[in-house]
């Protein structure tokens, strides 16, 4: 009888996971068509821009050498930076995730 449960509570998951497969690649599909090495290159260039912008001010506010460089404006500049940097690398890991679970089409 135990077994039986865990079969059920498995099978119950398999075929959430095979719901939810469905599901994305239905609505991700609808959005985004074929995709294309062109298509994905705006992409990869906002986030070495961004990656590159937030070098670059962590670079100038070390280079200033004392505390000045950690005054507010350095730290929300830095940081606003690194949000930028990090939402643009989750949209880019988001859409390598879409293509390697198939949500998504490849142009030939």
């Amino acid at each position: 009888m135990e077994k039986s449960e865990e079969q059920k509570r498995q099978r119950f998951l398999l075929e959430t996971e095979q719901m939810v497969r469905d599901t994305n690649r239905e609505i991700i599909h609808e959005r985004v068509p074929e995709l294309t090495q062109a298509q994905i290159r705006p992409i990869v260039e906002t986030v070495a821009r961004a990656r590159a912008h937030y070098l670059e001010v962590a670079f100038r506010v070390a280079d200033l050498g004392d505390q000045a460089a950690f005054d507010e404006n350095g730290l929300k500049e830095l940081r606003q930076s690194r949000e930028r940097y990090e939402e643009s690398r989750a949209a880019f890991d988001a859409l390598t995730r879409a293509i390697e679970r198939g949500y998504v089409d490849i142009e030939d």
